[in-house]
């Protein structure tokens, strides 16, 4: 939705539930960009109720730096999504 093109490199995404019992894990074994952390964490920044940096995702990479940035789990605009805490 914002007529970039795709980037190359892989993201890996591996997400801790709730309950720290399980997980998921999406992406190649391997791949040299990660996003790490609980999936509630995840959840809410993809979807924008919090910014990146008022987390505990963990992002390792430039490609996965900025494609969790852009992430948006519903359709429309693109948007920036919240300010961090600390600039509100």
């Amino acid at each position: 939705n914002r007529g970039e093109e795709v980037p190359s490199g892989d993201v890996r995404v591996e997400l801790t539930s709730p309950s720290g019992t399980d997980g998921w894990t999406f992406g190649p074994e391997g791949a040299e960009a990660t996003v790490r952390g609980p999936a509630v964490h995840f959840c809410q920044v993809v979807t924008q109720r919090r910014h990146l940096d008022d987390t505990d995702l963990v992002v390792e990479g430039e490609v996965a730096l900025d494609w969790i940035k852009k992430a948006q789990a519903y359709a429309g605009p693109p948007t920036e999504g919240p300010a961090p805490r600390g600039e509100r």
